[in-house]
């Protein structure tokens, strides 16, 4: 039987000294299958980017572990390619200099030939095509977030990691990259694990959706499989009845979930000090 791809065992994370801790993620538990698309969905501050960053090596389990293909991941890797909210590119070099940075740290013994077809290959995958020499300054959000995606992926890497990348983008330059990452998926297939708030989101793009619990000491809930075909066309799948379905199934299963979250969440009693105005007439 095959290793999962990715897999979180028992994992538990949390910030603050002894006394004034607070437990992030409880006992979380998934496995990811080579070449599945899974999306993680979650309320904000429930600890998604925590969970992204146990995935990329960032952060280390308090206990449990991660495994990527029965490895134990303690470090970051470019096996693991990891696509941010932000851009987090370098301001100073061009569109093509931010791609090639990349490729000579992961494949330094490329040639200067190769590397410059590979660099442009990756240029082209995302559209950019044309603005090779044009600096992230120059670019628009949703060209900036292209130029990451491309960066990312000329690692090669074997699993990609997507923390809310699309979350800054106005409805029409999301829609757009969304289109393009499920093609690009579609035409290179790897393993991809993408962190979001948007139902609709989840259901265009995953194989299979997974609720992140509310936080303090979130766990993952229930998993809803997707099986709507491949391709997937936006325009039509709002007619589709399996598409709403699955839709409100999840948006009624995360509410309910947060419902019961804040019934559970005790109320916590801050005493006041006594404080008197003071009187500056009688100064």
């Amino acid at each position: 039987m095959a290793l999962p791809a990715l897999e979180i065992d028992k994992v538990d994370v949390g910030f603050g000294p002894e006394g004034s801790r607070t437990e992030v993620l409880k006992d979380v538990r998934l496995k990811v299958e080579a070449n599945e698309f899974v999306a993680i969905i979650g309320f904000s501050g429930s600890g998604k980017s925590t969970l992204m960053n146990l995935l990329a090596g960032l952060q280390p389990a308090d206990c449990g572990e991660v495994r990527m293909n029965g490895q134990v991941v303690t470090e970051p890797g470019p096996e693991r390619g990891i696509l941010f909210q932000n851009y987090s590119l370098l301001p100073w070099l061009s569109v093509f200099g931010n791609v090639e940075l990349a490729v000579r740290q992961v494949f330094p013994e490329m040639t200067k030939a190769d590397r410059r077809a590979h660099v442009q290959r990756y240029i082209d995958m995302v559209s950019l095509s044309g603005s090779e020499w044009k600096r992230p300054g120059e670019l628009s959000g949703g060209m900036r977030q292209r130029l990451s995606l491309a960066r990312t992926l000329s690692m090669r890497p074997e699993v990609l990691l997507l923390d809310e990348p699309l979350s800054a983008l106005d409805a029409l330059t999301r829609a757009n990259l969304q289109d393009e990452i499920i093609r690009i998926w579609e035409e290179d297939k790897r393993t991809v694990v993408m962190i979001t708030n948007d139902v609709d989101e989840a259901v265009l793009m995953a194989d299979r959706i997974v609720a992140l619990t509310p936080g303090p000491e979130a766990t993952l809930g229930e998993s809803f499989p997707v099986t709507l075909d491949r391709p997937r066309d936006r325009t039509t799948l709002n007619f589709n009845p399996q598409f709403k379905e699955l839709r409100n199934k999840v948006t009624r299963y995360m509410v309910d979930i947060n419902q019961e979250a804040k019934m559970l969440r005790k109320a916590v009693d801050v005493s006041l000090p006594e404080l008197t105005p003071y009187d500056f007439t009688a100064v």
